[in-house]
């Protein structure tokens, strides 16, 4: 057994000889992770993390970690010494220990049909339809109420937000949150499930999955596909309006995961974060228009990457594989293990990135919830960034 300060619960387990995961169980689900099959290496001496790492027959030796590790994954390997295995496979081992700490993020369409059809939505588990649609397109909650998942809640983003704020999508208060929730029938013991019905099979869901995070609530999943997928591949719908029982949700605001105009107007001094805006290239360069907006050109923050949020989905809606979504992130030198800051026009699309990031085991990047609606108002000129015809925007 390990010396020291005892690891996290499930974080032994993820060390211990790999085993038939189980699957995913309705309401508290825990986390379903791929096993590692390593094969028994004769070890020799040799430094992890700067330190010499010594082997003792039987197991894991803890140390403690060196200061400002680089990823949740760096920071497990560089606590461990694991005799027995080779190097690579201490590294695969470690990246499923961060992985066995994160809530699932994603939930399959089967997985829910599969909990729908078992009885098992109620106080352990609620679904919620995010969706939302710019004015004159399509109108969310009648599309809802004409057909939704059975047993969900509709969520209106609109309702659930800073309306006294002068800018877009603002976050509530945590008091305003908690009492929203818990009208829906979430308590801090529910696995909440989220989905929107976007054509692009995924828009405003990662911003309220974002939004549970942000308040302290961490067991919170995507539903990958969304509506979109649920529909193609049968699933049952109804009409019928859900009526949970009022429930008792205590919000606590994580800061750690929240950054305003500024401390963003800071880091461009201090460049402690990595700044990546989600929105698509042509808004990010200032070329093409915001959509639906009057009084706000396009643009970005100077010294911002453009990542669009699309760029992260398959063309069937479904999120990209972490390998995949890892190389994209690399591609644009996005450096998971920095920290990072994710923005776009108005906090929504920016918290694609902030899942994307979580799927490759980074949990901790924080959203610009004002983003560029709010720094086009605030900021001084010379930080904002355009290539259209005023060069500033």
């Amino acid at each position: 057994m390990p010396s020291g300060p005892a690891p996290p619960v499930g974080l032994w387990e993820a060390l211990a000889p790999p085993r038939s995961a189980p699957g995913p169980q309705g309401g508290a689900e825990q986390p379903f992770l791929r096993e590692c099959n390593p094969v028994p290496w004769v070890p020799r001496p040799r430094r992890v993390a700067g330190r010499l790492q010594t082997r003792r027959p039987g197991g894991a030796r803890w140390e403690k970690a060196p200061p400002g590790p680089r990823s949740t994954a760096h920071a497990v390997l560089m606590r461990l010494s694991f005799p027995g295995f080779h190097p690579r496979q201490v590294i695969r081992r470690a990246e499923t220990m961060a992985h066995q700490v994160l809530y699932r993020a994603l939930v399959s369409t089967k997985w829910l049909a599969e909990s729908v059809r078992a009885g098992k939505l109620g106080p352990g588990l609620r679904v919620l339809d995010a969706s939302w649609y710019s004015p004159g397109t399509r109108e969310a909650r009648k599309e809802y109420l004409e057909r939704h998942v059975p047993g969900a809640s509709f969520f209106d983003i609109e309702e659930c937000r800073n309306a006294a704020s002068p800018y877009e999508m603002m976050l509530p208060s945590e008091s305003d949150f908690a009492d929203y929730v818990g009208r829906l029938g979430i308590s801090n013991q529910t696995h909440v499930v989220v989905y929107d019905g976007d054509n692009l099979g995924c828009f405003y869901a990662p911003r309220v999955w974002w939004m549970f995070r942000v308040f302290g609530h961490r067991t919170v999943s995507v539903l990958n596909g969304g509506f979109r997928n649920w529909l193609k591949e049968g699933h049952p719908v109804t009409s019928e309006p859900s009526r949970p029982e009022p429930a008792n949700f205590k919000a606590t605001l994580d800061r750690s995961l929240l950054k305003t105009y500024e401390q963003v107007l800071e880091n461009l001094e201090s460049k402690r974060f990595q700044l990546v805006d989600a929105r698509s290239q042509g808004r990010y360069l200032g070329t093409e228009p915001e959509p639906d907006a009057v009084g706000l050109e396009s643009g970005h923050i100077r010294g911002s990457l453009n990542m669009p949020f699309m760029d992260f989905l398959t063309e069937d809606g479904f999120e990209k594989s972490p390998e995949e979504l890892r190389s994209m992130f690399e591609a644009k030198k996005v450096n998971l293990a920095q920290p990072l800051i994710a923005t776009c026009r108005k906090g929504v699309t920016a918290c694609h990135i902030a899942l994307a990031a979580y799927l490759c085991g980074k949990p901790d990047v924080a959203v610009y919830d004002g983003s560029w609606f709010e720094w086009f108002h605030r900021a001084p000129p010379e930080t904002r960034v355009s290539q259209g015809q005023r060069g500033k925007a």
